[in-house]
């Protein structure tokens, strides 16, 4: 049963996917929402044989709420070439019972042929509410921040991490000095690049025993445990195997490039996986960047979370990638949301991150339960990657104390430390 509100919005069936789009079309918005709702649960272009009453009062999605925005011009092409046409945010709620508890079910009935539909010249996926039932049936991240704390010698605060670069190219022996260079600096994290799975050049199998090997002796100095995420990526008949090749040398992560992926390889590799899952999001700007098309990032990282991915990256503030600074907190806050009894994710920021960037991260999103993944800012450092992991772990100390980046770094200075003044100097320009 369905309740009205007094703004005459419906309540939502706690049995039903609430999603939230914005549609463009030059009909009528509400018209147009029954279309899509129409076309992605029981409704068909012409009426066939067997459509009864039953199936279309327990199957239909049913439009909750139309919010007309005004009109505007056409974001995406179609069949015909309007000069106006009308924008509106619709709710629509989608049976549980036409999906289940099916990831890839839901994926197709939320973000399925709609896209594709002539009269809509823009559809947008902005929000979800996934029913109690729906996400109490997946598992969610096995590890999760404090997991991964444990498995990185109990580390506290903003955890420090790189990506190995040149990302693909190295020999072997190459790709063995800079993990051992990376690992005795203590750093928290290594990861593959994405784009490095196996090649010939340099196999994961290689790889792994190598990288095992130099983290295991950095930590009989250090005494602090790296954690390197693997890239395991690739054909699916091979992902156990590669699953457990990490394991069984004694690897902590394992690595997915989701998006190429999906989240049925995701689901599975978290049904086996004894170690964390390091969630990429390699390819997920195809679906996302365009403000007219596809999902927004609090949609799909719940898909993700609930799929099993312990780390998901959303991107970094200053980063040199598209999205916005309020963006990028907006990702790193929905990964910290609750989602039912599931355990949060790692968020992971990358791209362009230096010792500049953890004061404005820590204001917009106000916690150190992230991972900050910097490779310039590690490995370009003037005095080496120790001292860029050094000047990171001091910069975030200094946001999160609310001291100003150059009087922490000429504080740290007097003390005889120059990693962080000499990294202002490098990456600062005017920090």
């Amino acid at each position: 049963m369905y309740i009205p509100f007094l703004d005459g919005e419906l309540m939502r069936d706690p049995r039903s996917v609430r999603c939230t789009y914005y549609l463009e079309s030059e009909i009528d918005p509400a018209k147009a929402a029954a279309i899509m709702a129409g076309e992605q649960s029981s409704g068909t272009f012409l009426p066939v044989p067997g459509e009864s009453a039953r199936i279309r009062e327990r199957h239909a999605a049913r439009i909750s709420n139309v919010q007309e925005l005004g009109f505007c011009r056409p974001s995406l092409p179609s069949r015909t070439n309007p000069e106006k046409v009308r924008a509106a945010l619709v709710t629509v709620d989608f049976p549980m019972e036409n999906v289940g508890t099916d990831l890839a079910t839901l994926q197709t009935a939320i973000a399925g042929n709609l896209f594709e539909l002539g009269d809509l010249y823009a559809c947008r996926l902005q929000d979800i509410a996934l029913p109690e039932d729906f996400i109490a049936a997946h598992p969610g991240p096995a590890f999760g921040i404090e997991g991964t704390r444990k498995l990185i010698s109990d580390v506290q605060g903003v955890m420090v991490g790189t990506i190995v670069k040149p990302n693909v190219g190295l020999s072997e022996e190459e790709f063995r000095l800079v993990v051992r260079d990376l690992a005795m600096a203590s750093i928290d994290l290594i990861k593959d690049d994405e784009l490095m799975t196996d090649p010939a050049y340099l196999p994961l199998e290689r790889r792994v025993a190598v990288a095992t090997e130099e983290i295991r002796a950095a930590e009989q100095v250090t005494g602090h445990s790296t954690m390197y995420a693997f890239n395991i990526t690739g054909d699916l008949a091979g992902l156990r195997k590669r699953h457990d090749l990490v394991v069984e040398a004694g690897g902590t992560c394992v690595m997915l490039n989701i998006p190429v992926m999906g989240l049925p390889a995701l689901a599975l590799l978290r049904s086996f996986a004894e170690v964390p899952i390091h969630g990429h999001r390699a390819g997920l700007a195809a679906s996302m960047r365009s403000k007219a098309l596809g999902m927004d990032y609090r949609v799909w990282q719940q898909m993700a979370r609930l799929a099993g991915a312990d780390h998901l990256h959303a991107s970094g503030l200053g980063s040199k990638f598209y999205e916005l600074d309020e963006e990028v907190a907006a990702n790193i806050r929905s990964l910290l949301e609750p989602l039912g009894q599931t355990t949060a994710p790692l968020p992971v920021l990358s791209s362009g991150q230096n010792v500049t960037t953890p004061g404005p991260t820590f204001d917009a999103v106000g916690s150190t339960d992230l991972m900050m993944l910097a490779g310039g800012g590690v490995a370009a450092h003037p005095d080496g990657p120790g001292a860029g992991v050094r000047s990171l772990r001091q910069a975030w100390e200094a946001a999160v104390a609310g001291v100003p980046l150059q009087a922490a770094a000429e504080k740290q200075s007097h003390t005889g430390d120059d990693a962080l003044l000499h990294a202002v100097q490098t990456f600062g320009k005017g920090a």
